[in-house]
């Protein structure tokens, strides 16, 4: 017994011997470690994902959802991914949005109700107001008006001579939203051809009053007419400003000036009355 231990010291205390143990103890952790990464990429999660595609402001209910096996990696990789159908039961799909039939839900793509926007009038700044252009398929270049696009705004008219006006009107006007004539956003979904009948812009009151006034003149054929630009118009938006002076004035000039401080607040002084009153009543009785 003794010699088998002093053998054993002695093979410990071999330089050559605690190396090999050395490396075999690295490989044996590496292996293991290894392992370990690969089950846990490759281990399967259930994931709910859309049996049908879900338009915007829809209602998500049990029986449009489904369920697929993806690997652990898959949700590590996407932190905004939902693996749990109870945060989607019952809430909507954020406005703007589509979830294709097949695809997985994310935290972007559903909302509460509380957390849906009304619509585009949603973050109107203080100071402007929503106006809206009505327009048709033929307006809209076949529907190639986004929302987010900067378009400019022309002007036609036919003037006190009879002469034919069209000019650039409102330059890099941005465009909040395209709906229909139902009020739903012709873009939020794919499932569905729906035809442009108003462009939705946010503009200074200032602006407001001009562009409506444009719209309302009868009897000279006046017509704003959106157009389009490319992608650097949009990428580089300038200032949205009224472009033609010459067309302020012929708005302004149809249009009736409304002096400032028109509201004024008349009082009548009731003692002043109720003396007078009085004062007859005594004269009478004299």
């Amino acid at each position: 017994m003794g010699n088998v231990l002093t053998s054993v010291k002695r093979f410990l205390a071999n330089k050559n011997t605690v190396t090999i143990l050395g490396v075999l103890l690295a490989i044996l952790v590496l292996y293991i470690g290894y392992n370990y990464r690969v089950k846990q990429a490759t281990t399967p999660v259930t994931v709910p994902y859309a049996k049908e595609e879900l338009s915007s402001r829809t209602l998500i209910t049990a029986d449009m959802i489904g369920y697929m096996e993806v690997s652990s990696s898959v949700v590590k990789n996407s932190p905004n991914l939902i693996t749990n159908a109870s945060e989607i039961i019952n809430n909507y799909v954020s406005y703007g949005a589509t979830i294709p039939e097949n695809g997985m839900f994310y935290k972007n793509l559903v909302k509460t109700k509380a957390e849906q926007p009304d619509s585009a009038f949603n973050g109107l700044p203080d100071g402007y107001a929503p106006y809206s252009l009505s327009v048709n398929l033929h307006d809209t270049y076949a529907n190639s008006i986004f929302p987010g696009n900067y378009i400019d705004l022309y002007f036609s008219a036919v003037d006190d001579d009879g002469k034919y006006i069209y000019s650039p009107f409102i330059k890099s006007i941005e465009v909040k939203d395209v709906k229909d004539s139902q009020g739903n956003s012709v873009f939020e979904t794919a499932s569905e051809s729906r035809v442009p009948a108003e462009l939705i812009f946010w503009v200074p009151n200032d602006m407001l009053r001009l562009l409506n006034l444009a719209e309302d003149i009868s009897g000279y054929s006046i017509k704003v007419n959106p157009v389009p630009r490319n992608a650097s118009y949009s990428a580089n938006p300038d200032s949205t400003r009224v472009e033609s002076d010459y067309i302020r004035a012929f708005i302004e000039s149809k249009a009736a000036a409304i002096p400032e401080n028109t509201v004024t607040t008349q009082t009548t002084d009731t003692t002043n009355t109720n003396n007078a009153t009085n004062n007859n009543d005594t004269t009478n009785n004299g």
